[in-house]
């Protein structure tokens, strides 16, 4: 008899001990607490006077732009990264695994920083772009889509090279069999099967491009219509006007929790 065909173990020994749940409730607390506070001391009879106001709708529209424009950026760049990390045996692939997601665990400060020492006026590549071009990306809108896409792209990457790894490769074997070509065959058979995936990792680097401070705020800074998104003009706000701050913290929620609603089906129902 193999392990799938032995029976269930009776509920009294499969029964998770209570220490378990108990552990696990005050984690739950932990995580929910805060969200409670904020519904329960959000200044509703103000909100929409708050939300109306020309500086928040002027920040909120940059974010939506912005966060929109760099998840077009992760996906034109991302997908074929991923894809040669899932379906090509290159040399250094853990290494080129691990640099792209380094923006994941490093802290948005030094990722700012970073962004500057490459894409500055004196960075390596800024320089060239500045005296070749006359371009300058800090301090810029151009400059807020260069850091969101930096930070936010290398969720789109685990997103889609996960959908490839579970794809099976006899699709495009049985398509190239067929005389596809390998650009063909990535266009018509690969990517409308892992179209779910890409749709997920896009949704996620789209929230986590418009919920994006540190890097933003170090490489292109704070300019109301400029640079100034949603995350910088809460934080302006909770200095000067808490009340506000608290309105658009719940307006971010909103939207992060449409993002949480958009990906049930594929994660929570798994």
């Amino acid at each position: 008899m193999t392990l799938l065909e032995q029976k269930p173990l009776p509920a009294k020994t499969s029964r998770p001990p209570y220490v378990l749940f108990v552990l696990a409730a005050l984690g739950i607390a932990f995580l929910v607490l805060p969200l409670v506070g904020l519904l329960a001391r959000a200044p509703w009879r103000s909100a929409p006077s708050l939300l109306g106001r020309a500086d928040v709708t002027t920040a909120l529209r940059l974010s939506l732009e912005t966060a929109t424009i760099s998840t077009a950026f992760a996906l034109v760049l991302g997908v074929p990264i991923a894809w040669c990390l899932a379906r090509t045996r290159l040399p250094a692939r853990s290494l080129l695994r691990a640099l792209c997601a380094l923006p994941l665990v490093l802290p948005p400060v030094a990722g700012g920083i970073a962004l500057l020492l490459a894409y500055g006026r004196r960075g390596v590549v800024g320089e060239w772009l500045l005296r070749a071009f006359g371009v300058s990306l800090p301090f810029t809108t151009a400059g807020v889509v260069v850091a969101e896409t930096f930070v936010a792209m290398p969720f789109l990457i685990v997103a889609v090279e996960g959908a490839l790894r579970a794809l099976d490769v006899r699709y495009d074997a049985a398509a190239a069999s067929l005389g596809a070509s390998r650009w063909f065959t990535f266009r018509h058979v690969t990517l409308p099967l892992v179209a779910p995936g890409v749709a997920a990792g896009a949704v996620l680097c789209w929230a986590r491009a418009l919920g994006e401070f540190g890097a933003t705020i170090t490489f292109a800074g704070s300019y109301p219509g400029t640079t100034q998104t949603m995350p910088l003009q809460v934080y302006l706000a909770l200095q000067d006007d808490p009340q506000a701050a608290i309105v658009l913290s719940l307006l971010l929620l909103a939207v992060s929790i449409a993002v949480l609603v958009g990906l049930r089906d594929r994660w929570w129902s798994r």
